[in-house]
């Protein structure tokens, strides 16, 4: 099935992908998946204390 995503790169250290990468093992994640995960997270809970971010486009 088709999804409706966009994509981008992201420009890292190894540090930081290596922390990330460790981080995404231990929640049983890919890297992908991980960083996704987490920016959701944050956008719901800068949401929940900040209110909606409107983005212009209907949901």
């Amino acid at each position: 099935m088709a999804t409706n995503k966009r994509v981008f790169t992201l420009r890292l250290s190894d540090e930081v992908f290596d922390k990330i990468g460790i981080l995404a093992t231990k929640e049983h994640r890919s890297m992908t998946n991980y960083i996704e995960y987490v920016l959701i997270q944050h956008l719901e809970q800068v949401e929940k204390e900040k209110g909606r971010i409107d983005t212009g486009q209907s949901q």
